[in-house]
């Protein structure tokens, strides 16, 4: 939270737009043989044979989305693509390109985009996805990031939300709850240093929570694992506004109930323990905290013995007809109606 009191400031005037698209882009390489054409000509050109196209668009808006008192902008730029692969790979698809478009006020220097870009080259590389264009122009204020993912997939591959049958099993990869947990965390530690600029604060208690805050990953490894396992989920959607929203898209759109079970939903000790010194209930944070980019999803009650010992998915209830409702089974045995409380993007 310290700021360097002396830092370069090159003004986007000096480059101009497309002095600037050229500067920032620059180092973008083409890995993927779907793209025919990058950056450098008024479109991109693309050709993905025979295979499926999908294609994903996420906005993030300063104030909105992030803060950016604790979110780095090489973090923004990693998180701003990893929440766009996080959609490719809820199809059980493949990404393969991003076009990024930004807007920004006359408060950001060149520098500060070249930090968020270098988040952007890094989050390309990791998941091997190539730049292929977008957009710059100037905000009247703040900070907007607009990319679009695309991917690519055979038709047999793509998993949709509306494939959940009565009785499959419904299952989740990683742990829950811990993203918005280190949001509280940062909430806290920017509060106190508005009291008191000179206070550091020790945040070693909370690494793995702030790191699933500030830089999540997509789960693009789990195409891969369920093909390995010979699974193919029946429904699939990403967790990034909550696991009670995601279920319930996942129950309309295939017309299905859900038992969730308080017990079986998969937390992190670290999570646990913040959750005691906030004094927040965890498993309504698990439920509804929202950016945990896991991904939910539905398989054949057939399937369970091939992902029962996986130590990446975890089994955390089943689907019913859907007269019987949505509904979370608590430790102590009670049936509670689920409702979405997790991010909504119109909140006022």
């Amino acid at each position: 939270m310290l700021e360097d009191k002396t830092p370069q400031r090159t003004s986007l005037s000096q480059l101009g737009e497309f002095g600037l698209i050229e500067h920032l882009t620059k180092n973008f390489d083409v890995k993927n043989n779907s793209t025919l054409k990058s950056i450098g000509d008024d479109a991109a050109v693309l050709d993905f044979a025979d295979k499926k196209v999908v294609v994903s668009t996420d906005l993030l808006i300063e104030g909105v989305h992030f803060d950016l008192s604790y979110m780095p902008l090489r973090h923004l730029g990693y998180k701003a693509v990893v929440v766009n692969v996080s959609d490719i790979c809820a199809m059980n698809a493949r990404a393969t390109q991003i076009t990024v478009s930004v807007a920004v006020s006359n408060r950001f220097p060149l520098e500060a985009l070249e930090e968020l870009f270098d988040g952007i080259a890094l989050a390309a590389k990791f998941y091997n996805v190539d730049v292929i264009g977008g957009d710059t122009t100037s905000s009247q204020k703040g900070l907007i990031i607009s990319i679009t993912a695309i991917g690519e997939a055979n038709e047999d591959e793509i998993v949709y939300r509306n494939g959940a049958k009565e009785g499959d099993l419904l299952v989740v990869s990683g742990d829950l709850g811990s993203a918005y947990m280190g949001l509280q965390v940062l909430e806290r530690e920017k509060q106190v240093f508005q009291v008191n600029p000179n206070n550091q604060p020790d945040l070693d208690a909370y690494t793995y929570l702030i790191e699933r805050q500030l830089r999540p990953e997509a789960r693009h490894d789990i195409k891969e694992l369920l093909s390995k396992l010979e699974v193919k989920p029946t429904s699939m959607i990403d967790i990034s506004d909550g696991l009670s929203s995601e279920i319930i898209h996942i129950c309309k759109q295939s017309k299905v109930g859900c038992n969730l079970y308080e017990e079986k939903i998969p937390v992190d000790p670290q999570f646990i323990n913040v959750c005691e010194e906030f004094n927040i209930d965890s498993t309504t944070v698990a439920i509804n905290g929202g950016e945990d980019y896991e991904l939910l999803f539905t398989i054949a009650m057939d399937d369970f013995d091939k992902i029962k010992a996986n130590p990446n998915f975890t089994v955390i209830g089943h689907m019913v007809g859907e007269s019987e409702g949505i509904h979370l089974i608590t430790r102590a045995n009670t049936k509670i109606p689920l409702k979405a409380r997790g991010w909504n993007a119109m909140e006022e």
